[in-house]
């Protein structure tokens, strides 16, 4: 369960009319501190990232897989959407309407989607998360994650992304940006 923190200033984002990544980074955010505090490990960055973008879905955040994820990774996504939406459909007509919807779909589908949720698993993965290491949240873990996700990206769809970044910047933030990259560029020449 996210924190009202973190759903807060998702729901900040969303009305400052931002982006769906940028909306669930505020879950991955969180989830990297989770981390960090000790709360539960993470076997990889990646699955750090994959867990806050889960939280997101089921928070509602439109957050949808790129086109070249996996089958098990769209199949999780629309699971986790599907959960989001569920748990805002309370009310009496929404309830009709899905119980008009089940008895119209296939006996084993009827009984997943009312099945309840097995406290030993969820018991397991918690205890399977615990036992795993705090270094997949660490500074030098999340850079080489995101190197190696835009080393995937074209040439073209990164700068394309910069070029939109420096537009939503702002002056401020294009001007502390360009410090930073100054200081940058000397570290690297020295």
């Amino acid at each position: 369960m996210p924190e009202k923190k973190t759903t807060a200033r998702a729901q900040k984002d969303k009305r400052e009319g931002k982006s769906a990544s940028t909306q669930a980074g505020e879950y991955v955010r969180e989830e990297i501190d989770h981390v960090r505090e000790g709360k539960h490990g993470a076997r990889s960055a990646r699955q750090a990232i994959a867990i806050g973008l889960s939280k997101a879905r089921r928070a509602g955040v439109k957050a949808k897989p790129s086109k070249t994820a996996s089958k098990a990774t769209k199949k999780k996504a629309a699971q986790d959407s599907r959960a989001a939406t569920r748990k805002r459909s309370s009310g009496t007509a929404a309830k009709k309407s899905t119980t008009r919807k089940r008895a119209s779909t296939k006996k084993s589908t009827a009984k997943k989607a009312t099945a309840k949720k097995s406290s030993a698993r969820s018991r397991a993965t918690t205890a399977a998360l615990k036992r795993e290491g705090r270094s997949a949240a660490s500074k030098r873990a999340l850079s080489a994650q995101g190197h190696k996700a835009a080393a995937k990206r074209s040439a073209s769809s990164r700068s394309a992304s910069a070029k939109k970044a420096a537009r939503t910047k702002g002056a401020a933030g294009r001007k502390t940006a360009a410090k930073k990259a100054a200081r940058t560029r000397s570290r690297k020449a020295s």
